[in-house]
């Protein structure tokens, strides 16, 4: 499959580009500084999410499929985080690119959860990311995944992730969210679900296999 990435340097982006290419995909990088994305025998791209639907079309043409990873760190929500993700899911409309792949928040779209420890002090953030979902959810046709882990953390990954996470917040390595997005690409059993995840006890692929 031919797949863009959209946020291509940051931590969880790296690791997904790095799954994708073992898995034979064809990955190309999208970064506001297409410089920063160093990885061997990956396509780096120019895409500025605060640019039209028609323009990022443009970029995006002739894809399989398309992830949404990218992040503002907390310095732009609504123009990157909330418009950026429904404009690309636009330009993938334009396109008649079905697959849609979102990487969100755990419980963004529960605000009653919002008052967890874990998650009070990113409210906007998540504010952003139920935005969205929800537009991904509600307005359009997409074969769409989206994937809400927790904290993200710089650890080694298990390999083993927990797929149903229903009462509160838990840390996730950056690695396990990264192969969860790369084994969800082709699992039409995903299709229109919102997973819920952290570090767990079960296989990841074995997991996204029985979601």
């Amino acid at each position: 499959m031919k797949v863009f990435i959209a946020g291509a340097t940051g931590r969880v982006a790296h690791e997904l580009i790095l799954q994708l290419s073992k898995k034979g995909c064809e990955v190309v990088a999208g970064a506001r500084v297409p410089e920063k994305v160093q990885i061997d025998n990956v396509k780096a791209v120019h895409v500025d999410l605060c640019a039209s639907a028609k323009e990022l079309a443009d970029v995006i043409r002739g894809f399989d499929a398309v992830y949404f990873v990218a992040g503002s760190r907390g310095k732009n929500l609504l123009q990157v985080d909330a418009f950026g993700a429904v404009k690309l899911m636009q330009a993938c409309e334009i396109n008649g690119i079905k697959r849609f792949i979102l990487l969100s928040s755990i419980f963004a779209d529960e605000p009653e959860k919002w008052v967890d420890p874990a998650l009070v002090n990113i409210m906007d953030y998540n504010i952003a990311k139920f935005f969205a979902d929800q537009w991904l959810i509600r307005n359009t046709n997409l074969d769409y995944t989206i994937i809400q882990p927790g904290n993200l953390q710089e650890i080694k990954a298990s390999g083993k992730v927990n797929l149903h996470v229903e009462e509160k917040s838990v840390p996730n390595a950056i690695g396990n969210v990264a192969m969860v997005l790369a084994e969800v690409l082709e699992a039409s059993n995903t299709f229109g679900k919102i997973i819920k995840m952290s570090d767990g006890n079960e296989d990841i692929s074995t997991a996204v296999k029985e979601y």
